[in-house]
Parts: structure tokens; sequence; C-alpha cells
């Protein structure tokens, strides 16, 4: 019997020292300076392109842009986008361009600490140093909202920050939307688009059920979407047989109807509302050339992040 109560002693010591480490185990990584100066028009693109105004603005109750979103319901609770204007207090008018660039492209907030995935930043990841700076001057030009977003509504254990450290260890993959050689400018801007700032894997992609991508079904889309949405596969395949083409798509992205004449709902009806429509008809149709010539579920798909070179951290971080 002592053995026994000497045995569970030790292994709960040893659990508590496995998740005091975990607690402390520090995330991300310092970012270079961000010295370069932003371009408003470009950043308020590419903030369209990536939903930022869609996600983080709650219209339907009224809100004001950037002032926080609607509540995105999933099974692990209810999650609020925050506040991106620019108040010192509620939104990110203290913050600096570099721990804007740590918390877009590594998910990673001013004091540390891991943002929920519900926040897509890991198809962020390689935006440019140009990118930020641009989405930087952007949000500098929002109407200063004094109000914060209401606090998550998640329980435990999907509450604890500290187990957000083992979900990046699992499932945080960069989008590799480095250009490919031999491809057509139109392809890989549509790459870099889909794969990086419009995140359409994020939507278009099943869930396991501690929320990672399912990468052996990139594309094949989601039946389970917040707020009991769902997302429909758009690999090739499935939608030459659903009688999309490349003209048809970019359209639809700019004006929300399908070939058969009807509209989007839900979530997506959302996104040409408040992101695709206000791309060009060159990006757009981009996107859709892309899609019809994806690779997909191989293992260049997406890169685990601890995979990454220096050289390549470096220039992400």
């Amino acid at each position: 019997m002592r053995r026994i109560i000497y045995w569970s002693v030790g292994v709960a010591a040893l659990g508590g020292a496995a998740l005091a480490a975990v607690i402390a185990w520090p995330v991300g990584s310092a970012p270079a300076p961000i010295e370069l100066e932003g371009n408003v028009d470009r950043g308020a693109y590419l903030a369209r392109a990536s939903g930022c105004i869609a996600c983080h603005s709650n219209f339907e109750a009224g809100g004001a842009p950037l002032a926080g979103g609607a509540p995105l319901e999933t099974g692990f609770g209810t999650f609020y986008p925050s506040n991106l204007t620019p108040d010192p207090e509620h939104g990110i008018g203290d913050w600096t361009a570099e721990s804007f660039a740590k918390a877009v492209r590594q998910g990673i907030s001013p004091d540390g600490e891991p943002y929920f995935p519900a926040f897509p930043y890991p198809f962020f990841a390689e935006f440019s140093d140009q990118d930020i700076a641009d989405l930087w001057a952007a949000f500098q030009t929002v109407a200063t909202v004094s109000e914060p977003a209401p606090e998550h509504d998640v329980s435990f254990p999907f509450d604890q920050r500290w187990g957000l450290k083992l979900w990046r260890a699992a499932f945080f993959y960069e989008p590799n939307t480095q250009p490919v050689p031999d491809r057509s400018d139109a392809w890989n801007r549509g790459r870099e688009l889909v794969r990086g700032a419009a995140h359409c894997g994020a939507c278009h992609t099943p869930r396991n059920l501690a929320g990672g991508r399912d990468l052996g079904a990139v594309f094949a889309g989601n039946a389970e979407l917040p707020g009991g949405s769902k997302a429909p596969s758009i690999r090739a395949e499935d939608l030459e047989e659903n009688g999309w083409t490349v003209s048809s798509l970019a359209y639809a992205l700019q004006s929300g109807l399908t070939p058969s004449g009807d509209a989007f709902g839900g979530s997506m009806a959302e996104v040409v509302r408040e992101s695709t429509r206000f791309l060009s008809l060159q990006d757009r149709e981009a996107m859709a050339i892309y899609l019809f010539d994806a690779e997909v579920g191989g293992a260049d798909d997406i890169v685990k992040e601890e995979g990454e070179s220096a050289e390549r951290k470096t220039r992400i971080d």
C-alpha cells in the first residue's frame, strides 16, 4: 500500500511539473522591427481580402467597423472577435507595429498569450513586412470605438490559454503561399490569396475533434461551421460537377450569385458582402484559376511550422 501511495504521489508530482512547464513555455518569437512605410490603400485592400472587416464588425447589431465582431458559436464555446480600432484601452491603440506583426503572423498577443484559433492567424503567417506595414497604416485610420468586445464564453478546459500551446504544436501550419516556378502569375497570385489572405481553407476544410484542419481533405468542404453554417467542397472536380467555371466563380465572388442563379447564403454571403466583392477582377479570376488547378493533400500543400528553415523563419518573423 505504501508503494502505491508513493507511486501515486510521484505521478502527481510529475504531472504537476509537466503542467507547470507547459504553462511557463514561451511561444512565438520577437519580430524584427517594422521600419517600412505603410500604404493605407494597400492595407485597406489587404484587410478586405483577409476578412478583417467581415469578422471584426458586428454590422447586424449596429456595430461600428472593426469595433468587435458578431459571436462565433462553436462546439468549444462562443468567441467574440476583438476591437481593432485605435482605442488604447479596448482596441489596439497602445500596440506597436511589431506587436501587431506578432499577433497577425504568429497568433500571439502583446502580453505573450496565444490567441484562440478562431482567429485564422496561421493563414497570415507569410505576410511580408510590407504587408504588415500597410495593414498597420490602414488600421490607424479607423474611427476609434472606446468599448470592449464581449469576453469569450468558453467553458473549461477550452478556456485555458496554456492548452493552446499544445494545440499550436500539433496544428499550427504555415500556408506555404510562396510562388511556384513555371506556373503563371495569375495561378501564383490565386495561390497566395486562397492559401493566405482569403484563408479559404479555414471554412472549406473539415476539422478534427480538436479543431485542427484535416490535411487529408483540404478544400473538401465542412459541414460544421460556426453557427450551423456549411461550406461545400471547392475542389476542382466538385466545382466542375456543380457547373462552375473560372468565369462564373470569379463573378460569384463579386456578386454572390451561383451559376444556377441562386445566391450564396450563410457565412459565404457575408464573405462576399464584406470581402471578396472589393477585390479586383484580376484577383478574383486568379483565385478561381488556382482553385480549378490546385494541388491538394500532398506533402507540399501546407508546411508545418517546426519544419521551416531558419532562413525562412527569420523572414516570416
